[in-house]
């Protein structure tokens, strides 16, 4: 594997890129504040026009230790044993039905020696959970799945997915990876502590929550901010509930995307079933940087071969508790992992992975979620 990475802080920078190999594929994370992101895709297409381009939009970009804004970074690899399919489908042509849309986009790209999807989906219009359903539920179990929902800092305005020449919202992009001599390994951890007691899901509909104990959902979850209850649902990233329920024994942490003052509602990046149950959860910075650096371990842990590429998705939740202090969980990260592996990746809306590689795909938030691939 051939892999060349640059920080591009002006679309002009493509001038410069001196690549001593084709790509196959460039991995685009862009922040939604960088000047130019259309152009700078538009001339990297047509310069590299056999090339595969993939990415989306973020709440902060990572390349090797650094944590960065406004700019785009850039990872372009030529596999040596493996072969690679990008489709992607529009949420829209789906009426926004998120496990229909992972349906239709897993059964595109099935096919002999598929191992593992690498999805990246708007991360505003999408409900996470029912799209990992769906990439999932036609495709056997020895194919792996990670990804991440697309970001837009702490706005909730707008988020896009980079699709070959295209930029646009309310799609959903995958990369499908083939051939017996890939490697993956992946894991997610977080590192939130709950509190307070857990309360019963008494009215839900998929990722919508109205009621909890029988009270209206928003008004008990303004109680429990107090004064940073006005700064919704941006200050929901501080607060996520954890949530458990019979398809998850193992608690899952799910953000707030949306509110709904008329409907007393809350929306969330996964689905908060009926008769689940959750808590409140709070920031602990030593153990959210724990969590990363126990992502990495268990990453390593599930494969023998060494690393050569890592995408670290993180969620913006973890970044504005961190402030100042973000890089070290990208530093804890990478000081488990051999010195010459490539790091990239962005500040999501949600991540996609296994917790491990004896559990299934699920939507996860609040996580540092890595996936690795090596031949």
């Amino acid at each position: 594997m051939k892999i060349f990475q640059h920080k591009i802080l002006h679309p002009n920078d493509l001038d410069q890129l001196e690549i001593d190999f084709i790509p196959e594929v460039f991995f685009l994370f862009a922040s939604p504040t960088f000047e130019g992101t259309e152009e700078f895709v538009t001339r990297l297409s047509d310069r590299f026009e056999n090339s595969i381009l993939i990415g989306c939009s973020t709440a902060g970009e990572i390349l090797g230790d650094e944590v960065l804004d406004s700019t785009i970074v850039l990872t372009a690899v030529k596999f040596e044993k493996t072969n690679i399919i990008m489709e992607e489908v529009d949420l829209g042509s789906y009426k926004l039905d998120s496990f229909s849309a992972g349906r239709a986009l897993s059964n595109q790209l099935k096919g002999p020696d598929l191992r593992h999807i690498f999805v990246l989906s708007d991360g505003l219009i999408v409900n996470g959970a029912e799209l990992v359903k769906g990439l999932h539920i036609d495709l056997d179990k020895s194919v792996s799945i990670t990804g991440g929902l697309a970001g837009d800092g702490a706005n909730f305005d707008k988020t896009f997915v980079i699709a070959g020449s295209k930029i646009a919202s309310k799609k959903i992009v995958a990369l499908g990876l083939y051939g017996p001599e890939l490697k993956i390994g992946f894991g997610s951890k977080g590192g939130w502590d709950s509190f307070g007691i857990e309360r019963l899901v008494t009215k839900s509909e998929n990722n919508v929550l109205y009621e909890l104990d029988g009270q209206p959902a928003l008004e008990l979850y303004k109680s429990f901010l107090g004064d940073m209850a006005k700064d919704l649902p941006g200050s929901g990233l501080l607060f996520p509930l954890s949530m458990r329920d019979e398809d998850n024994q193992i608690p899952v942490v799910r953000t707030i995307l949306a509110i709904d003052e008329k409907n007393g509602s809350l929306t969330f990046a996964g689905n908060i079933p009926q008769g689940s149950y959750v808590r409140l959860m709070k920031a602990n910075i030593d153990r959210i940087i724990g969590g990363a650096e126990q992502s990495a371990i268990t990453t390593k842990e599930s494969t023998e071969n060494q690393h050569q590429l890592a995408f670290l998705i993180s969620c913006v939740g973890r970044r504005l508790v961190m402030k100042q202090l973000v890089e070290e969980e990208v530093e804890a990260v990478n000081d488990v992992f051999d010195k010459n592996i490539y790091t990239t990746g962005f500040y999501s809306y949600g991540e996609i992975a296994p917790f491990d590689k004896f559990s299934p795909c699920t939507l996860h938030n609040q996580t540092m979620t890595i996936t690795t691939f090596s031949e």
